[in-house]
């Protein structure tokens, strides 16, 4: 049986209605009014894995002499780590590279080449945090002439940061009904919570080591702040 078809006039007036429906929702849902509120949570933690970039530097007439050298250097220095208790997949390599060394004219001529220099470094994850003076003064008696540098982790960094989300949510709402009651209205629904990504900080560096001591490097852990910064909206009613 064939479908009756609307007049246009009911099919024009039917559609309208529809339209002026649909505009009604969408004026209804632009008029809600919300509260939008930043925080940020942190915890404070104590790093326990440290990461040290150390290396050997040797120079010689030609770059092979100079590679040489600091091949027997460079393999006394992992062995002696590995010996220490650094596990191999706690050592590798970062930067190989030979370069000429030149030697100034004085009397303004180009500069001449008059030997090499090989550099060769590897990042090392000491895991025992009380160890980590022994390990550098360890490096540097194995024959490692460069230190760049120390940078301090917390391992256990995304767990605890939990709280640290706990915390922001909190912030946030206590926020959200301090704006929502100074405008005459009550905190209703969450409508979105996202999360800034940022960092636990920043990396703490330690300052330069001395190259020669008679007892293990001193070294200071010391804290990391893990931070945590939300976005939430809220409904008033």
């Amino acid at each position: 049986m064939p479908r009756r078809r609307l007049p246009p006039i009911i099919a024009a007036l039917a559609l309208g209605a529809f339209a002026m429906t649909a505009a009604s929702h969408a004026q209804d849902r632009a008029a809600e009014r919300t509260v939008s509120v930043s925080a940020t949570g942190s915890v404070i933690a104590e790093p326990d894995i440290a990461h040290v970039s150390t290396g050997v530097l040797t120079e010689g007439a030609t770059a092979r002499e100079a590679l040489d050298r600091n091949t027997t250097a460079m393999r006394a220095l992992i062995d002696g780590l590995k010996a220490l208790g650094i596990d191999a997949k706690d050592i590798q390599t970062t930067h190989i590279g030979v370069e000429p060394r030149y030697q100034q004219s004085k009397d303004g001529r180009t500069p001449t080449i008059n030997g090499y220099r090989v550099h060769n470094q590897v990042r090392i994850v000491q895991r025992v945090i009380g160890k980590l003076g022994e390990t550098l003064d360890k490096a540097v008696t194995l024959g490692a002439n460069q230190i760049n540098g120390v940078q301090f982790e917390v391992s256990q960094a995304e767990t605890l940061k939990d709280e640290a989300r706990r915390r922001a949510m909190a912030n946030a709402l206590r926020r959200a009904q301090l704006y929502a009651t100074a405008a005459g209205g009550q905190v209703d629904r969450v409508l979105a919570i996202s999360e800034t990504p940022i960092g636990q900080g920043g990396p703490r560096p330690m300052v330069a080591a001395r190259m020669a001591m008679a007892e293990s490097v001193p070294v200071e852990a010391g804290t990391q702040s893990l931070d945590v910064t939300i976005h939430v909206i809220w409904s008033l009613k």
